[in-house]
């Protein structure tokens, strides 16, 4: 039962993560679908999981993740190194707006 709670877990941060990605991109004027950014939500979470097995937490680990991240991105979207990270920057901006949004909207429990 509980690794039924981790994967409900892991596919709901799945798909907010790339509604994040697919708003980001569109904003900036990219024309892949959903299924682009759910394969770039999917990847990112391998990189970091990988990244954070092999090397642990902590500033190198997050840069070294980051910047295989963009790798991702640019590849996925077929863009640029300053472009993906444009767009790095704002998944980062909206990811952080959800993450204040998302746990109020039940109300107070």
């Amino acid at each position: 039962m509980a690794l039924l709670g981790v994967l409900l877990g892991f596919l709901a941060s799945l798909v907010i993560s790339a509604i994040v990605i697919y708003l980001a991109a569109k904003l900036l004027g990219e024309k892949e679908g959903f299924g682009t950014a759910i394969l770039t939500a999917f990847i990112g979470a391998i990189i970091f999981s990988l990244v954070s097995y092999f090397i642990g937490m902590g500033w190198i680990a997050s840069l070294i993740g980051g910047i295989a991240w963009l790798m991702a991105l640019g590849s996925l979207y077929n863009m640029g190194w300053i472009k993906s990270a444009i767009v790095a920057v704002v998944i980062w901006l909206f990811a952080g707006i959800a993450s204040i949004v998302l746990p109020t909207i039940a109300g107070p429990l």
